[in-house]
């Protein structure tokens, strides 16, 4: 598991051997200390339920898309959330185009394992008609870059695409049965999914016969690591999974120290990721504010000067100039360490 997650960089010895020497020393190739996570950015795209995470030199995009489907026949009143990551052959020489590999399955388990079986999301709430129709959740997350931890930087984009997914709405309808009917955007706001709690992936290298710790671990400590794993919790401290694939044995001290840091870390991340919703979320008003600000106002400007129908045409032509411009940025925000 360590190799399929891993990237494939071949390393000399000497450079390997640097590398553990000055992790004895609790010094790490990039500056960081053992327990330092790299700067972490998180981006929007214009549609809703996109996002884009940067962890140091690891770049995930994560894309969240919804189809109205028949239930399980076990679960009749629950929607569903599915995991898929894709791996580009531009991340690392290691991927290849084409059927997921076992690499690709692997990661969308560990997160898909951290967010479904802690029920993050409230699958109820996707029920439209019991036993007939419900909301089926799926994220793609898109690997553009491995520079290492793939799986703390695709568990954020995650959740932030999911975050700020917005579902139609509807209703039932219809005069011979109940028929589903959906909203477009313009005629009923779209809801946004129930998110109970944020599941935060932390990661932990072992390298060496000494155990020595890092977390985050970059493309080059992932290629001398012995073993790794993964915990994954929320905010209030809560385990939702713990995932050590194979690898050296780890002591069961070290385990229980891993979990009281990945405890803060967790905390951590999950405030910036909920600070840089709030921030896309506020943009995303003010934009629609100013898309429909114009519109009324060439409306009663024209109407008075030049008569109602005059008006309505311009009141339309401002308005779908000002949705195209504010289609047309990008919302980055930056979260800092």
């Amino acid at each position: 598991m360590e190799q399929r997650l891993a990237n494939s960089w071949r390393l000399a010895a000497n450079n390997k051997q640097f590398i553990k020497t000055a992790l004895v020393s609790d010094l790490r190739v990039d500056g960081r200390r053992p327990f330092d996570y790299r700067r972490l950015t998180i981006k929007f795209g214009r549609e809703e339920g996109t996002s884009e995470v940067q962890l140091g030199h690891t770049h995930v995009m994560g894309v969240v898309t919804s189809q109205l489907v028949q239930p399980y026949r076990d679960r009749p009143n629950e929607g569903s959330l599915a995991i898929f990551v894709e791996f580009s052959p531009m991340a690392d020489p290691s991927f290849e185009a084409g059927r997921p590999g076992e690499s690709s399955v692997e990661l969308g388990r560990i997160i898909d394992r951290g967010l479904r079986e802690s029920r993050a999301i409230d699958t109820e709430s996707l029920c439209v008609v019991s036993g007939k129709w419900v909301w089926s959740i799926r994220v793609d997350l898109h690997i553009l870059d491995n520079g290492g931890n793939i799986v703390d930087a695709a568990n954020v984009a995650a959740l932030a695409a999911l975050s700020t997914f917005r579902r139609p709405e509807c209703t039932l309808g219809g005069e011979d049965g109940p028929e589903v009917i959906l909203h477009p955007p313009e005629v009923r706001e779209p809801l946004p999914l129930i998110i109970h709690h944020m599941p935060i992936a932390i990661t932990f290298a072992f390298i060496g016969k000494e155990n020595i710790v890092v977390i985050d671990p970059t493309h080059f400590e992932e290629a001398v690591m012995g073993s790794r794993m993964t915990v994954t919790l929320n905010a209030n401290g809560d385990v939702c999974a713990i995932q050590k694939p194979g690898g050296d044995g780890i002591m069961q001290s070290v385990i229980l120290q891993c979990l009281r840091i990945a405890s803060v870390k967790a905390a951590d991340i999950s405030d910036k990721i909920k600070i840089a919703v709030e921030a896309y979320n506020t943009e995303r008003a003010l934009s629609k504010i100013k898309r429909h600000k114009p519109a009324a106002l060439g409306l009663r400007a024209h109407g008075e000067n030049n008569g109602l129908a005059e008006a309505n045409t311009k009141g339309r032509n401002v308005k779908a100039e000002e949705y195209s411009v504010s289609e047309g940025n990008e919302m980055d925000i930056e979260v800092p360490q």
